[in-house]
């Protein structure tokens, strides 16, 4: 019978980890787990000591810090792999899942399925013919060096690209490898998995060339698979059941999706919600079930694909079945940073960046030259934004692959203050207050197209007590709001008032706070 080792990585959530390992050993399989190192120590020691007892489990031999698009992803899953072909010699197959991942069969048809299907599955396609990457870089990937994260260090990340690309600095792809590319969601047997390490030991040439590749964890495994086994021993396609949005962005599964979820032709799915404790019950029972029998219908990416048509010609009635839920996540806190000089935000946005590396992003909602990543469509326009404005933040918060996030917004944006308050997110609110002499107001009368260049200035005058008192009274609607989490920041306060503030805003310690505050400049206009 088949015994699955199942490869996890995993940085977060340490609770939801320990139950996930010990689910899924309880069928007699393995887990080997890898935890970010960039995550909070404390929950790997709360992970580790829970799990101490179990023979079933394995942590990957080295940690190391993660980073989207880079090879430490590929690196991390093969410290995994490594460990649980060491340590499990009957594991018969190798399972790569993240912490989103929940089985939506019986272990016992798990097992059936493998032992019926003697091939390895992994989606791995042609990368230049396929037509896999439907926006963005294609070759751009592989052949100019990526060292930088274009996620954390977006300007370093793209400044290295051009300057490649105008020197000229192209590589060539190792002349016996044909690169494939699909999902990262795998399921391979022992065979190929050691062909797969011994393969990494012996040709340095194709390590060296896939560590400075971007975004390798959709490449490596695929191409050394079909470059190690068989066509006819391959079958493209993964495992784990896992839709995209018309926008470009993993569907989220919750409580209400059960039987969509267990009717499909896949073993396990992704993502479920960090909220959907209903349905990780019930498919946790089961798991665990015996003599459990599937009426497969698979209607799952078809009904996507007709729902998404609907509304894509007009003619959507009723919510998306994947759009059920419209929080950005209970477990998720969005920081917001109020100021009307918003070159003043800037200043400290970019401080609370470099100070605690949280990802940040300047008002979004109000510019719209901010750059955003491609999140297929929905960051286009302002209206766009406005519109969809919580499946845009969950867009952010799934492809900043964070908790927190912080943004700017202007005054005026009572509603969407409203709005984010009302969610089940945590919400945070740091209003910075500035000083606005006369020639500053003249100068946000012209930029917002109330006065010209030769408006005279007898009409100025007049209007500067009106356009004062606006910004007073967003000011006070922001305050008559009552919103929790509520912190003020006022030009001329004593910095040490500032370090309060931003210490209750930001959950930071004091010394964070103080190198923030203190940000050269910072209310210079």
């Amino acid at each position: 019978m088949a015994k699955i080792a199942f490869i996890l990585l995993c940085h977060k959530d340490p609770e939801a980890i320990i139950q996930q390992a010990e689910r899924l050993t309880t069928a007699g399989d393995y887990i080997s787990i890898h935890f970010d190192a960039r995550a909070r120590p404390e929950h790997f020691a709360k992970i580790r000591d829970a799990l101490a007892g179990n023979p079933n489990v394995a942590f990957a031999h080295k940690r190391i810090k993660c980073g989207w698009g880079e090879w430490s992803l590929v690196q991390a899953t093969l410290y995994a792999v490594e460990a649980a072909e060491q340590q499990f010699p009957r594991a018969t197959h190798f399972y790569m899942l993240s912490g989103d991942c929940q089985p939506i069969k019986t272990a016992d048809y798990i097992h059936r399925y493998l032992d019926d299907n003697d091939c390895d599955f992994i989606e791995s396609f042609d990368y230049f013919e396929s037509n896999w990457i439907k926006t963005g870089w294609t070759e751009e990937r592989l052949i100019y060096r990526h060292v930088f994260n274009e996620r954390t260090q977006k300007r370093l990340f793209y400044w290295s690209f051009e300057l490649q690309r105008r020197l000229g600095l192209k590589r060539r792809i190792p002349a016996d490898i044909q690169v494939q590319i699909g999902s990262q969601w795998w399921c391979l047997r022992r065979r190929t998995i050691e062909k797969i390490l011994e393969f990494t030991r012996q040709r340095r040439d194709v390590m060296r060339f896939f560590r400075t590749t971007w975004i390798p964890d959709e490449t490596f495994f695929q191409t050394a698979v079909r470059h190690l086994i068989p066509e006819t021993e391959i079958r493209a396609r993964t495992l784990t059941f896992l839709m995209f949005t018309d926008y470009g962005m993993p569907l989220t599964f919750y409580n209400d999706h059960y039987d969509l979820l267990t009717s499909q032709d896949y073993l396990f799915a992704r993502k479920v919600s960090p909220e959907a404790l209903e349905l990780k019950e019930r498919l946790g029972a089961l798991f665990a079930a015996k003599g459990v029998s599937f009426q497969i219908s698979s209607e799952g990416p078809g009904l996507f694909k007709f729902l998404t048509g609907r509304g894509r010609i007009g003619r959507r009635f009723a919510s998306r079945f994947w759009e059920t839920e419209s929080t950005l996540g209970r477990d998720r806190e969005l920081l917001i940073i109020v100021c009307k000089k918003w070159h003043v935000a800037k200043r400290l946005l970019e401080a609370v960046h470099d100070v605690t590396g949280l990802p940040s992003i300047a008002y979004l909602f109000d510019e719209e030259s901010t750059p955003l990543p491609d999140l297929g469509g929905i960051q286009a326009t302002l209206g766009k934004r406005t519109r969809h404005r919580r499946a845009l933040m969950r867009m952010l918060f799934d492809y900043y692959d964070t908790d927190r996030l912080v943004i700017c917004l202007d005054p005026s944006s009572i509603d969407l203050l409203h709005d984010f308050f009302g969610d089940r997110s945590g919400t945070r609110l740091l209003e910075v207050q500035c000083a606005f002499p006369d020639h500053y107001l003249i100068g946000h009368a012209k930029r917002i197209g109330l006065a010209g260049a030769h408006t005279p200035q007898e009409t100025l005058e007049r209007l500067l007590p009106t356009i004062r008192q606006d910004i007073v009274s967003e000011s006070d609607q922001i305050r008559d709001a009552g919103f929790e989490n509520h912190y003020r920041m006022k030009q001329g306060d004593d910095v040490a008032d500032h370090v309060t503030r931003l210490c209750g805003f930001l959950h930071i310690d004091e010394e964070q706070a103080r190198e923030i505050a203190e940000t050269p400049h910072l209310f210079d206009d």
